[in-house]
């Protein structure tokens, strides 16, 4: 299965009632595994999971801690890009060099490194003494 296919088909599974904003993510990682999540809203606002949280829960859940790529969906005119929490989520396991697409119900849309998507990302070097 692609990762299109893989975030195409959890997002269908999304929990968003108040935003009505269905968003897919899914991993590859280093072994080749696939691992996917989806939103999930709260009444709470600030109390919701992001695709890619879900995804990367999924990963951890199975053993895996390496992403190799990411490719996160929704229906959207313009790509839609991880959130900034995600962001530094995504950052822990994948490494600067790895590919972010950014992707619409029709296909992909974008490609960037982990590096373009989030500068400068707080790392285990930087607890270093």
């Amino acid at each position: 299965m692609s990762l299109f296919d893989a975030a195409k088909a959890v997002r269908e599974n999304a929990y968003s009632p108040y935003s009505q904003f269905k968003v897919g993510a899914a991993i590859r990682t280093t072994s080749g595994a696939i691992f996917a999540g989806c939103n999930v809203e709260n009444v709470a606002y600030p109390e919701g999971t992001c695709a890619e949280a879900g995804a990367i829960a999924a990963m951890i859940a199975a053993g895996e801690t390496e992403i190799a790529e990411v490719l996160v969906i929704a229906d959207s005119p313009q790509p839609v890009t991880p959130c900034g929490g995600c962001r530094q989520k995504l950052a822990e396991f994948a490494a600067p060099e790895v590919e972010i697409a950014l992707a619409g119900l029709s296909g992909e849309t974008q490609r960037m490194r982990m590096s373009d998507l989030l500068p400068g990302a707080f790392a285990p070097a930087h607890l270093e003494r």
